[in-house]
């Protein structure tokens, strides 16, 4: 199989979708592969790195989309590479389609076999290939948002782990799962006040089996949602159903009771956030205050720690890459049901049905 990365070119994205030593994996198991010049300068890579892993450079992205079977990125498609996009091509990358309409709109229109990494699921439930950015997200929430919480950023001027005699802020995070976990430790390491709200109460429990009284859980209703948020210094929005779009959690006037100078990061922004007054920002202008809160919404945190997190992410896409490489598009999804949950698009439908109901598209069974 012949496979494409192309160079991202969503703001300040600087990931790739296969590190060298991915591609020397596919080269060593007979596939081509053909990478965009540059694709992985923002990390630390030149084009002879990839050279000496049997890969071929491509002058530029409409070489990569006219000549590959599979297209592997990081981030979803931009409107000109959806122009290039076409049927019999498969794009396996994240998508996020239940905030975008328009991009499923487009990819149907491309005739393209579309697989989200996000969908994509494993023996226990979970989300192996959105996982690894979960826990980089979660881990850089707290980073922004104690950043935001300074005064020349917008903020309330308040320390995170506060000093001898000063208290620590207080940090809530909505969402015990991959994201909320790693934001959780990530402020306990700061010694901020941390305060975990979820409706799994299994999950609570293993939370306070981890970090016991370092922690507080709380289960998730109205009430604790509106008491802990109300008097939060900064709040993580870490909620998350597979492919549909994220519940609003805080209604805008619970971010009004709020103190000034809080903060909100909203990690659940790919999916349309989880704040009532969130909007989709970039790394280039990452913030924006909303009745004296300041809202950092970035689509693509990620991107801003681009090294590990392509990394990371390449250790959980490669084995699905390979699989799909070596079997083909349609007898690795027969052979792998947790792959097969990741397509989202294929032959000009919706056939993921949690993204054909948040994009108001007809499901349909694939062919």
């Amino acid at each position: 199989m012949l496979i494409g990365v192309p160079r991202e070119v969503k703001d300040h994205e600087y990931r790739v979708g296969l590190v060298p030593a991915s591609v020397h994996e596919l080269t060593h198991n007979g596939h081509q592969v053909l990478i965009e010049t540059q694709a992985g300068v923002g990390i630390g890579f030149s084009d002879d790195d990839y050279r000496a892993v049997g890969a071929t450079i491509a002058a530029d992205p409409e070489e990569v989309f006219a000549k590959a079977d599979m297209i592997v990125k990081v981030k979803e498609p931009q409107p000109q590479e959806c122009r290039w996009l076409r049927p019999g091509q498969t794009l396996f990358t994240y998508l996020h389609l239940a905030a975008e309409p328009s991009l499923a709109e487009a990819l149907v229109k491309s005739g393209c076999t579309a697989i989200a990494y996000e969908t994509v699921t494993d023996d226990r439930g979970g989300l192996p290939l959105l996982s690894p950015m979960s826990e980089v997200a979660g881990r850089m929430s707290i980073q922004v948002g104690a950043r935001c919480l300074e005064k020349y950023q917008g903020g309330s001027g308040v320390l995170l782990g506060g000093v001898p005699g000063v208290p620590p802020a207080k940090v809530v995070i909505l969402g015990a799962g991959k994201v909320g976990t790693n934001a959780a430790r990530m402020a306990m390491g700061m010694e901020a006040r941390v305060t975990v709200l979820d409706k799994s109460l299994s999950r609570l429990y293993d939370l306070d089996l981890q970090f016991g009284s370092k922690i507080t859980t709380l289960y998730s209703t109205m009430d604790t949602v509106e008491q802990a948020v109300a008097n939060a210094d900064l709040v993580v929005g870490a909620v998350l159903i597979p492919g549909a779009a994220a519940p609003r959690i805080v209604s805008a006037e619970l971010i009004k009771k709020m103190r000034p100078g809080s903060v909100v990061v909203d990690v659940s922004i790919d999916q349309g956030g989880c704040f009532e007054t969130s909007r989709p920002t970039s790394h280039s202008n990452p913030t924006y205050v909303v009745n004296g809160v300041v809202h950092y919404c970035v689509t693509n945190m990620p991107g801003a720690v681009a090294r590990t997190a392509a990394f990371a992410l390449n250790n959980a896409t490669l084995p699905f890459v390979m699989q799909l490489a070596n079997l083909g598009i349609q007898p690795a999804m027969d052979a792998n049901p947790h792959l097969a949950a990741g397509l989202n698009i294929a032959n000009g439908k919706v056939v993921h049905a949690a993204v054909a109901e948040a994009v108001g598209a007809d499901h349909q069974k694939a062919a």
